[in-house]
């Protein structure tokens, strides 16, 4: 009876311990569904979300600067320059942008944006290695920030033609620029906004004082020096032949000044308003101030100062264009322009530098007075942005560090550049060939054909 018993009981037991194996062998897909369908959204909710808003903006960002170079930047060179070399300055800018843009997707972005030393990035997306349709920069695209940062490193590249214009053979140009890029602006790019030594030391720089200005100031001033004054120059006049040229060009450089500093904030927000604000009030304190130190000194106002002033003050903002109130942005580029009137009007001569262009009278100095004076118009008792506990003398100390390493490293690698072009190919045209004009000397055909 007792064995019975046990024996009906076992049974029972193994019933339902068969009917539990099978329940639960039944549940397990469900269960690794649910388990892999939660390990999809933790991965969705890590990863940066697409934002279209973002997106659009920086795309539209992305074609403003264009403009500033193709046509704003080519317009304003070669209105300054005489009649017979202006087909060679756009065609100049024309093809360094377009050079910039092909080293840039082949190793400039790799060498900026992925992890190296302290001066040199990586190579780890050589020709956009990993980079994918569906790769993301934060909330936009990764195609959308691989053109972004593409348009900075050719109109840095472009910004040096106007200080050899007139007199610098054309594939010698190419071939410095070429080798320039490289060496100076992708690791400069690198060591400003990638994971380099001067963002490591916590400088600001909100859209380029030190990769863009410093590095083009500095590069066209070695390169001037590197292939010589134009012929004539201080002893005969050098007038530019269309200011009207040169004002379109500086409209159009205003107006796509937006995408380079509002662009900058890598999103359509708060932080790009106060960009955009900056970019107004620094740019008109900036041409009114040019405008009174001509007056000042005796001269009647001009439209060449007042274009002069335009730049001067859209380039003293631009590392300062997050980081400054818009009085402080004001202030600044009055005092930029200023210091930029002063070295063109009477620096420049007394040294007889011949920077066809004042590349490095107005974006040189302005973009130095800019990246050393962020830190003051980024104090919060200045109107500036900066947090409760920002300290002015700290961060001056920062920023002269970075604007010392900056204009060291420029000069160094442009100076290399320059010479090993002038080695292999000669940096400079015959006499004959400045004499004629290098639209037909270098190019076979004119600007204009009346």
């Amino acid at each position: 009876m007792i064995k019975g018993e046990a024996m009906n009981f076992m049974k029972k037991t193994a019933a339902t311990a068969g009917a539990a194996g099978l329940a639960l062998f039944a549940a397990l897909p469900v269960w690794a569904q649910e388990a892999a369908e939660a390990v999809v959204e933790a991965a969705e909710e890590a990863a940066p979300a697409l934002d279209t808003g973002d997106t659009t903006w920086m795309m539209v960002s992305t074609v403003l600067v264009l403009a500033m170079f193709l046509p704003g930047l080519a317009l304003f060179y070669g209105g300054l320059v005489r009649t017979k070399n202006m087909l060679s300055v756009l065609t100049q800018v024309l093809t360094v942008a377009c050079l910039a843009m092909v080293v840039w997707i082949c190793w400039g972005y790799s060498m900026a944006n992925t992890a190296g030393n302290a001066f040199f990035g990586g190579f780890d997306k050589l020709f956009l290695a990993g980079v994918t349709v569906d790769s993301m920069a934060d909330t936009i695209p990764e195609f959308v920030d691989v053109s972004f940062q593409m348009t900075f490193a050719a109109i840095t590249a472009a910004l040096v033609v106007g200080g050899l214009a007139e007199r610098v053979k054309f594939s010698a140009l190419l071939l410095a620029l070429f080798i320039w890029l490289t060496i100076v602006y992708f690791p400069m790019a690198y060591m400003v906004w990638g994971d380099g030594i001067i963002g490591q030391w916590g400088a600001l720089d909100y859209a380029g004082g030190t990769v863009v200005h410093i590095n083009a100031g500095v590069t066209a001033l070695v390169g001037a020096i590197v292939v010589g004054k134009r012929i004539g120059y201080l002893k005969e006049a050098l007038p530019p032949h269309s200011l009207t040229m040169t004002f379109i060009g500086a409209s159009l450089l205003w107006v796509g000044w937006y995408g380079f500093n509002a662009g900058s904030a890598y999103a359509a927000n708060n932080e790009a308003g106060l960009a955009m604000l900056n970019t107004f009030t620094a740019t008109a304190g900036a041409t009114l101030a040019w405008l009174v130190a001509e007056k000042l000194f005796g001269r009647k106002p001009t439209l060449l100062g007042a274009c002069s002033g335009v730049i001067a003050g859209l380039v003293a903002i631009t590392p300062a264009a997050g980081h400054a109130g818009p009085f402080g942005a004001l202030v600044l580029g009055a005092i930029a322009s200023v210091a930029c009137y002063l070295f063109v009007s009477y620096a420049k001569p007394k040294l007889g530098l011949d920077d066809t262009a004042d590349v490095f009278g107005i974006h040189g100095v302005a973009g130095i007075i800019g990246s050393v004076l962020v830190a003051v118009t980024n104090a919060p008792g200045l109107g500036g942005p900066g947090d409760a506990d920002y300290a002015i003398g700290s961060q001056l100390g920062i920023q002269l560090s970075a604007t010392g390493l900056a204009l060291v490293w420029t000069a160094v690698g442009a100076f290399i550049a320059f010479y090993i072009a002038k080695l292999v190919l000669g940096l400079r045209v015959s006499e004959e060939a400045e004499r004629e004009g290098l639209d037909l000397s270098s190019h076979g055909e004119r600007a204009y054909n009346y």
